[in-house]
């Protein structure tokens, strides 16, 4: 039997995003764009160190359609360091996809200098790949654009749905033609893709997401005249098809967005192909760590004291720190946040959310208010406010008065 094919499967790399960073003087970039290209670097020397014979990229390279020049050279640098050593396929995503047909993309640069080693895959296509181990036929489908799938006339004047309709019938006659072409080739087949599958779980790419998304289903992807699916757009990692053959997986991000993410694990897949006998498993990278500390401190004398024990114990160092706190609004004074940021020096970044709570509510005892009377909702009002008894009987009976004849 051939020795399997060693592929790396990665995506979502979103070089750009800066939230929770802090500007670093050396270098003039933030820290979070720093982590974002470590994670690159991580998952580059495991490839070299295993002699990986093929390495494919699902999709978003970076934040937004237009990165920076820096941005562009650290991320060239890096895949020219994948494409010296295999043959690396860059897919076009969502994000690195601009609005308009006629402009390039932020992986055309590969293409138009002609980078050795290097498939950029802007439209649906594939070919058979030379590796050192042996051939592959490698298909990508790039994320689809509605604008670029549906640009006829036939098309014009129809409702939303009715388009979203027309667009995933289109996705799944694309896939469906990609799968003919491979099953003409007796060799492992792969497909790249960067959409979306029902089903999936979502991360937080929600809120990050550029474009008009319409998922296709599991059985429109999970042809068996391929050996492996390897998917980006979704930062959460999970496999579509659970154990069934091919497997349809998303790598997910190699870092953190934001705290949508935090129990996420994140890192990369390695891949064994064989024709009808691909394996895979899972690499986790050292992303960096997320952790949130929640206290309810309303009942407590001092709220910052309260927070500062909380925090002690938290595994902090190196972490981005969101610190919730539950509190009162005559609270809010003495909570005194630049203590709380001393203490968490160790962090690499530190938010502090506060809840506060409603006023209405405390006078209420948490009853709903749908749930009294506006003679009792008058009750719950003055005793919130400590008048003596007599007062709030006295109250009662005038309120009483004014709803019998509120003229």
């Amino acid at each position: 039997m051939a020795e399997p094919i060693r592929m790396l499967h990665f995506a979502d790399l979103h070089v750009g995003m800066e939230n929770y960073g802090k500007i670093d003087p050396l270098t003039g970039t933030s820290s979070r764009v720093r982590d974002f290209l470590d994670r690159l670097d991580e998952l580059i020397e495991y490839a070299l160190e295993h002699e990986a014979d093929l390495a494919v990229f699902a999709g978003d390279a970076f934040k937004s359609r237009d990165p920076n020049p820096t941005q562009q050279r650290e991320f060239a640098q890096r895949i020219k360091r994948l494409a010296d050593a295999m043959p690396t396929l860059l897919l076009v995503g969502n994000h690195d996809m601009p609005g308009m047909p006629t402009k390039a993309s932020s992986m055309d640069i590969f293409q138009a200098l002609d980078v050795p080693g290097v498939l950029v895959g802007r439209t649906p296509g594939g070919q058979v790949v030379e590796t050192r181990k042996g051939k592959v036929y490698l298909a990508w489908m790039p994320y689809p654009m509605r604008n670029r799938l549906l640009s006829g006339e036939d098309h014009r004047g129809k409702s939303i749905e009715e388009l979203e309709v027309a667009l995933r019938q289109k996705v799944e006659s694309i896939l469906g033609d990609l799968a003919k072409d491979a099953s003409r080739h007796d060799m492992p087949r792969v497909l790249v893709g960067h959409q979306s599958v029902a089903k999936a779980k979502y991360g937080s790419e929600r809120t990050v997401m550029l474009g008009d998304d319409v998922a296709v289903q599991v059985s429109a992807i999970a042809d068996p005249d391929w050996d492996y699916v390897a998917l980006g757009h979704i930062h959460r990692h999970q496999s579509v098809h659970g154990d069934r053959y091919p497997p349809v997986v998303y790598s997910g991000s190699l870092e953190r967005i934001d705290f949508a993410e935090e129990k996420q694990a994140k890192g990369f897949c390695w891949v064994k192909l064989a024709r009808q006998g691909t394996t895979w498993e899972f690499v986790p990278v050292a992303a960096r760590p997320f952790h949130t500390v929640k206290i309810n401190v309303r009942k407590r004398k001092d709220p910052t004291q309260a927070v500062l024990a909380a925090v002690k114990e938290a595994p902090v160092e190196d972490a981005v720190v969101r610190v919730i706190v539950q509190l009162r609004s005559d609270q809010q004074v003495a909570l005194r946040e630049r203590e709380i940021e001393n203490a968490l020096s160790q962090a690499a970044s530190v938010s502090i959310v506060r809840e506060v709570e409603i006023d209405a509510r405390v006078r209420l005892k948490d009853l709903a208010a749908e749930e009294l009377t506006p003679l009792e909702l008058v009750e719950q009002y003055f005793q919130a406010r400590d008048e003596t008894a007599e007062r709030i009987q006295a109250l009662k009976v005038k309120a009483e008065e004014l709803l019998r004849d509120p003229g």
